[in-house]
C-alpha cells in the first residue's frame, strides 16, 4: 500500500526549506532601534552610563547621532568616533545637538538598540526617521551604520 503525498504539500515543504537556508546563509542577524522616552530623558539630563562606551557620528560640536553601546559589545566600524565623556562633555554634546535640531525644526528622539534576540545592547539619540542598519556580526560584535551625511538637515 503506497501513500501519495499531494504535490502542493511537497512544493510548500521545499519552499520552506529554501527560505530557511537562504536566511541562514544571508547573514540575517540584524538588530533594531526602538523609540524610548527613558533614553531621551537620560540624554536630556546629560547622564553618562559607566557601563557604556560612547560614539558619535557627524561634526564634533553637533553630531548627527550619539550612541552608547554596552561595553561588553565591540563596534565593528571605523566611521564612528569613540568619545570619552563625563557629564560636562555629555552636556556640551547634547546641547549642541539640541541647538542644531531646533534650527532644523527636527526634534531629537531617544532609542534603545536591540540585538537580533531582542536584548538591549545600547542606546541612541538622533533625529527620528533615519535608516540605520544594525548587523550582528558575531559573538558580541556589531556593525552599525552611521546616519547619512545630510542627517542634520532632516526635519
Amino acid at each position: 500500500m503506497s501513500v501519495e503525498v499531494p504535490i502542493p504539500i511537497i512544493a510548500l515543504a521545499v519552499l520552506i526549506v529554501l527560505v530557511l537556508a537562504l536566511w541562514r546563509l544571508s547573514g540575517g542577524r540584524y538588530g533594531q532601534l526602538r523609540p524610548s522616552r527613558e533614553v531621551l530623558d537620560a540624554y536630556r539630563s546629560f547622564r553618562v552610563d559607566p557601563d557604556k562606551g560612547y560614539y558619535t557620528s557627524g561634526p564634533d560640536a553637533w553630531p548627527h547621532a550619539v550612541m552608547g553601546l554596552d561595553r561588553s559589545w565591540v563596534l565593528e566600524s571605523d566611521l564612528w568616533k569613540r568619545r570619552d565623556l563625563d557629564d560636562r562633555g555629555m552636556k556640551a554634546l547634547i546641547e549642541g545637538m539640541q541647538a542644531r535640531a531646533m534650527e532644523r525644526l527636527a526634534p531629537l528622539e531617544g532609542f534603545e538598540i536591540f540585538d537580533d534576540r531582542g536584548a538591549v545592547i545600547g542606546d541612541w539619540l538622533s533625529v527620528p526617521g533615519l535608516n540605520i542598519v544594525i548587523r550582528i556580526i558575531g559573538d558580541r560584535r556589531v556593525g552599525i551604520t552611521t546616519p547619512p551625511i545630510d542627517a542634520g538637515s532632516q526635519g
